[in-house]
């Protein structure tokens, strides 16, 4: 039983990750007309045309922002790390909390039968919140030195 349980997973699992391609228009010349090829041609193009102004709005916003940090900071290179740092301490909330949820489940699920995997787990969880607060915390000692010390 358990053996027709597994392999009926396994059938199922392969046969959900088969590719599906769309047919190919180019192939007869009966399947689509004229009007048909125009239509599928100005969608891919459509589809382009927003692609390439979704990258221009992000580049123009990234630009300004990094335009904003240079004009507060007054230099291009504290601007940059500036912005840098800022990236940082937002990309790393859910990277460490992923991280801390991870070792609590070493610790705290598996630990429990194996303890060499808890002391893991222990390690990872306090190895988390030490890179998370650090990364929430250079941002303001970079803003306390550069524009307070410096002036």
């Amino acid at each position: 039983m358990k053996k027709l349980i597994a392999g009926t997973l396994i059938l199922i699992v392969f046969l959900a990750t088969i590719s599906m391609f769309a047919p190919n228009i180019y192939a007869s010349s009966n399947a689509l007309s004229v009007s048909g090829y125009n239509s599928i041609f100005t969608e891919n193009n459509n589809l382009e045309e927003q692609t390439d102004s979704e990258l221009v709005e992000m580049k123009s916003k990234t630009e300004n922002e990094l335009k904003e940090y240079e004009d507060l900071y007054g230099s291009k290179t504290y601007g940059y790390t500036a912005y840098i740092l800022d990236k940082i301490r937002i990309f790393s909330i859910p990277l460490c909390f992923l991280g801390i949820a991870v070792g609590s489940i070493y610790q705290y699920v598996i630990g429990i039968r194996k303890l060499d995997v808890q002391d893991r787990g222990f390690a990872l969880i306090i190895g988390f919140v030490t890179v998370l607060v650090i990364c929430q915390l250079l941002p303001l000692i970079f803003a306390i030195v550069v524009l307070g010390w410096r002036g």
